[in-house]
């Protein structure tokens, strides 16, 4: 896909992704959600959708689910100035509960979202290694912070 068509199908997929995180907004409310955490989440998913899954090649957010651990392992420390042990685990979150909404509206597979929750639940504990290393001024050799 050259450039063109590679901006050209990030405006289409940025324009469904307004009526995804619209839509997940609702499902948060009617799960009983404050706005602020409502808000909180959309949020995260934005970033997530219409930033990472778009960065280097034109993801729908159906086909993102198998992304998190790149994501929220290596892009979101590298890429997010606000990124910090309890940002991974806040973005895990919101995005656990965005892939429950794509579930539940029959977007992605019950399998697909398993292997969501499992690639969190297996991986975290790395995900929260990498960043100390990352904001540990001793180490400076940047593949001691990515375990290379």
């Amino acid at each position: 896909m050259d450039y063109k068509e590679y901006e050209k199908e990030c405006k289409r997929i940025r324009k469904d992704n307004e009526k995804l995180i619209s839509n997940f907004g609702k499902w948060l409310l009617g799960k009983g959600l404050s706005q602020k955490t409502i808000e909180k989440h959309c949020s995260n998913v934005d970033f997530y959708i219409n930033e990472f899954l778009l960065y280097e090649d034109a993801v729908e957010a159906s086909d993102g689910y198998h992304e998190i651990g790149m994501f929220l392992g290596y892009w979101f420390i590298k890429k997010a100035m606000w990124a910090n042990k309890s940002a991974i685990k806040e973005n895990a979150a919101s995005l656990k509960k965005f892939y429950q909404f794509m579930l539940e509206s029959e977007k992605i597979t019950t399998e697909d979202f398993s292997f969501l929750k499992d690639t969190i639940k297996e991986e975290m504990p790395e995900w929260l290694a990498i960043m100390d290393r990352y904001d540990d001024p001793d180490i400076e050799d940047m593949e001691e912070v990515w375990g290379f």
